[in-house]
């Protein structure tokens, strides 16, 4: 199969394009040839290394630039001949549907950030994927067809990007608590900083890492310097790779007020952490909805500090819970979100109204037996 994926860069530190690369070079691994249209950036080297090609797309939403990117995508997929286009941010989704319409490729669109206003564009796809089942909820109850929706959930372990990161353990203190996420409101950091706040006191050589920037980094350090623990909190930055301070982690938190479906908590699955996360979106799913790890409600501080007060003060309770981590770990895997997807490209390119250029009729399949739903 011949995929053109498109999106607006391949810069680090942003879930979609880590999704996506992760995707693309799992594709070209299992024999699929494989192309990446977007305006560039940290990831190039790594998808050349990987034998996935590469094309110039301004994905800049300035009418000229629109124009231009419009002509030079209609001009790739006639010269690259996709069998189908998968679009995983809106701008990529949008400048996609006119082209696909007139070439007969499918167009697969992917919903990484359903709670933005714009994913309802997303729907212009012949098929949606959702990374969640939450995510599938939510975009149907705003009026995407159900016979579109497909749900693939995220999951990371495995993939290219992970080939030659270092494994060995971070020097932290222990007992810790890692945070590893974007510093913005939706990630819910102040609800962490106020529960380590409150178990401090008990536990008093905890340390809590925050791990990645954003925003609202200043007023979030701003905020735990003025607390009583904040001597024990330690603000480590954004780093490419915080997989050794998850493998040294005896407590990964993401309190999150929103996530679709964060691939940190594959990566710290995957390090074996003992975890607590927040019971929205699709971190029920990816914690196998509490048997993998702890959920809290979101927004409430002493329900957190709670379940972390419980594992600190059991090294027994930590180490269960630790274990429990790796409960059904497999379906984490990007083999199986490449495999899942290319079942739903094989879906779209058999749908009946598609009309598919001849040199691609040949290879499309007659029916979408054996397509499978997570």
């Amino acid at each position: 199969m011949r995929i053109l994926h498109l999106l607006n860069h391949t810069n680090r530190l942003n879930g979609h394009v880590h999704a996506a690369v992760d995707l693309a070079c799992e594709q070209k691994r299992q024999g699929h040839d494989v192309c990446i249209a977007s305006g560039g950036g940290d990831f190039d080297r790594l998808l050349a290394a990987n034998q996935v090609e590469t094309r110039h797309l301004d994905h800049e939403r300035r009418v000229p630039v629109v124009l231009r990117s419009l002509w030079a995508l209609k001009g790739y997929v006639k010269a690259w001949k996709p069998d189908v286009i998968h679009a995983h941010m809106m701008t990529s989704a949008v400048l996609a549907y006119p082209v696909c319409k007139l070439s007969g490729v499918p167009l697969i669109t992917t919903v990484h950030n359903e709670f933005e206003k714009s994913a309802i564009l997303m729907g212009l796809g012949t098929r949606v994927i959702a990374v969640s089942d939450s995510v599938r909820r939510s975009m149907q109850n705003r009026g995407v067809s159900a016979n579109k929706l497909r749900v693939v959930l995220n999951g990371t372990i495995g993939a290219a990007r992970f080939a030659t990161r270092s494994t060995v353990p971070a020097d932290i203190a222990k007992p810790n608590i890692v945070f590893v996420g974007g510093l913005h409101p939706r990630k819910g950091l102040p609800d962490l900083i106020a529960a380590f706040n409150t178990i401090h006191k008990r536990y008093p050589a905890a340390r809590l890492y925050v791990i990645g920037g954003g925003p609202m980094e200043k007023d979030y350090r701003d905020l735990a310097a003025g607390s009583d623990s904040g001597d024990a909190i330690v603000f480590v930055g954004a780093i490419d790779d915080p997989y050794p301070y998850m493998a040294a982690a005896d407590i990964f938190v993401l309190p999150s007020l929103a996530d679709p479906a964060p691939l940190v908590i594959s990566e710290a699955r995957e390090a074996r952490c003992a975890i607590v996360g927040t019971s929205v979106d699709g971190i029920p799913q990816l914690l196998e909805f509490g048997e993998a790890g702890l959920l809290v409600p979101p927004g409430a501080p002493d329900a957190l500090a709670a379940a972390l007060a419980d594992l600190l003060a059991d090294p027994d309770t930590l180490h269960t819970w630790q274990e429990r981590s790796q409960l059904r770990i497999e379906t984490l895997t990007i083999e199986r979100v490449a495999r899942e997807t290319s079942n739903v490209y094989r879906s779209a390119m058999a749908q009946p109204e598609l009309s598919l250029p001849a040199s691609q009729a040949s290879r499309a399949p007659s029916s979408s037996a054996g397509e499978k739903l997570s």
